[in-house]
């Protein structure tokens, strides 16, 4: 086994994540089976109690397992399926000592944080490290370990978040466990450029090594961040302060799209590098399939035509709270050859209280709407901004404009029906209204509301659909039955539902015991489609999601040339 530890300095945010998913990208492209763990320094279990306003979205996993965002970006590069056990957190760790403590498995010693917690991180990573990922269930051959940059995070020359201290003592003491040849450590680093000067400094990037040597790891690449390609002198003046040749300093500036960084590592010989300080048995050229990401990213900084989405919602100030939202629309748009303009309106914006507060934004909210393409209402929890999002999707329905409701998109897409077609004036979701006299959305039977953590139904379920027409069944493939993954505590009340079919709307998939709705279809609609599952998940840059792909064909008015061609995209 392989590792490739991945840390950052200077600041968060600057890519690592990408940067990690495309080095496994690149290996895996070298024909090597590659998996990837990230490590979180804060004590929580596990990302699923986060606000989105904290680390951006909560990804599911097919095992249910709620984790940060970045285990989405590997999913999506590498076409891997991870597990809960790929994101380790301080929390985590400490909660398997201490029961270890408890079991006595310690026989009365001292449990120290070292070598205790840091023995529990090394050997949580080499077990993670052997779980078969792809498709073939073989053991990987390269493990790609992402750090959380607060690990390393600059400010005024000391080193912060001294919660992340155990997890670069257990690397320290893990260089030497799985050998040199077996070893190689990545260092993220940032070259701002004020506009003051215009001036490429370096200073950050040498401090930022320093404080890493001085934790007793040494970087083998430099991966340097920039707004602008960054100058020869510049990468020489790196290597010359940072001890590192100049090769083993590569550069990666602001790119038009993601696809691209995969090809700009390649092109500054980071394949070669690898082959030779890892002992790799592998060609110096890469296969197929990076061809294939060239061609992709070509293919996106060539499209001329857009499609305007609308998504609605209520964290719309970072788009990291609808991460892979983003992405499932963008493969979409790029599998029919569209550039995606993705509209954030949030959704407390289009109600009415808007209007009487500021009217400028509640109009400039609803001018958005109404020039969108298509609309999206995601996942979310709370009432916050329910009220605009059932005008959207009323706006949506009556004005025939395509729509896509995902989990609480989805209910409310219910409620909205039952409200205005049904005449129950008074529906709700006993999220919202436990005592509501029209309860169309209920609490599951299963859902605990003493803990917050972990008890929704969660990961991988199965949907079967009932009938045979259905947009959705025609966009999987005529599949009998799909497997997307889930996170709701509420549901569609199964009781009400006839009364729903009776005038429409039609609930074409269910789990396999028929009891729970998980798809409906609007009738007499280009396309008015709601999934309780999120598909966006499961979206991948060759392999778009089958909903997702469903609105942009309908907002680009190519969905019915596309069921007639027997769902085969056109050249």
């Amino acid at each position: 086994m392989k590792y490739i530890l991945v840390t950052g300095g200077v600041i968060s945010g600057i890519g690592k994540g990408i940067i990690a998913s495309s080095i496994g990208t690149i290996l895996k492209s070298c024909g090597l089976r590659v998996t990837a763990i990230k490590i979180d320094p804060y004590i929580n279990i596990d990302a699923g109690t986060f606000s989105p306003y904290e680390h951006g979205e909560v990804f599911v996993l097919n095992d249910g397992g709620e984790v940060d965002l970045d285990l989405g970006n590997y999913e999506r590069f590498l076409d891997i399926n991870l597990y809960k056990d790929n994101n380790i957190t301080t929390g985590k760790i400490y909660q398997h000592v201490i029961n270890k403590e408890r079991h006595g498995d310690y026989l009365g010693k001292t449990v120290q944080v070292v070598p205790h917690i840091t023995d529990a991180v090394q050997e949580w990573v080499m077990n993670q490290a052997k779980v078969p990922v792809d498709d073939d269930r073989k053991e990987p051959q390269i493990c790609v370990i992402e750090a959380n940059s607060s690990f390393l995070f600059q400010l005024g020359g000391t080193i912060g978040d001294i919660e992340g201290m155990p997890f670069v003592e257990a690397f320290r003491q893990f260089q030497f466990k799985a050998k040199r040849e077996n070893f190689c450590n990545i260092h993220v680093s940032l070259v701002p450029q004020p506009n003051a000067t215009g001036e490429q400094k370096t200073k950050p990037t040498q401090n930022s090594v320093r404080a890493l040597r001085g934790l007793g790891l040494s970087p083998d690449l430099i991966v340097c961040r920039s707004a602008k390609p960054i100058e020869m002198a510049v990468k020489e003046k790196i290597s010359m302060f940072c001890h590192v040749e100049p090769e083993q300093v590569i550069f990666i500036h602001d790119v038009s799209s993601t696809y691209r960084v995969p090809i700009l590592l390649e092109e500054q010989g980071i394949i070669k590098y690898f082959k030779q300080r890892l002992n790799l048995p592998i060609d110096d050229q890469p296969s197929d399939l990076l061809m294939k990401w060239k061609k992709m990213a070509d293919r996106y900084e060539r499209l001329l035509k857009v499609c305007s989405i609308a998504l609605v919602g209520k964290y719309t100030k970072l788009s990291d709270c609808y991460a892979s939202v983003f992405k499932a629309l963008e493969h979409s748009a790029l599998a029919i050859n569209h550039k995606l303009d993705l509209m954030y309106i949030d959704s407390t914006e289009l109600e009415r209280s808007t209007e009487v507060e500021n009217s400028v934004k509640y109009h400039q909210a609803w001018h958005k709407l109404c020039k969108a393409d298509g609309i999206l209402v995601p996942g979310g929890f709370g009432i916050r901004g329910t009220e605009g999002k059932l005008q959207a999707i009323s706006w949506a329905r009556t004005k025939k404009k395509p729509f896509l409701g995902v989990c609480l998109g989805m209910q409310l897409a219910v409620v909205e029906f039952a409200r205005n077609c049904l005449n129950w004036k008074d529906a709700n979701s006993t999220e919202f209204d436990p005592d509501t006299k029209s309860p169309v959305v209920i609490d599951m039977p299963e859902h605990n509301p003493g803990d917050m953590g972990g008890t929704m139904r969660l990961g991988k379920r199965r949907t079967v659909f009932k009938t045979q027409n259905s947009i959705l069944k025609k966009l999987y493939g005529d599949e009998m039955f799909v497997e997307e993954r889930h996170r709701h505590r509420y549901e569609v009340n199964p009781e009400l539902t006839h009364c729903f079919e009776e005038k429409g709307l039609k609930f074409v998939g269910h789990d396999t015991e028929g009891n729970r709705m998980e798809m409906i279809e609007l009738e007499n609609h280009p396309y008015f489609v709601g999934v309780q599952f999120h598909p966006e998940f499961s979206s991948r840059p060759m392999k778009p999601s089958p909903p997702y792909l469903g609105l942009l064909l309908a907002a680009t008015g190519t969905l019915s040339a596309y069921l007639q061609r027997g769902c085969k995209l056109s050249p």
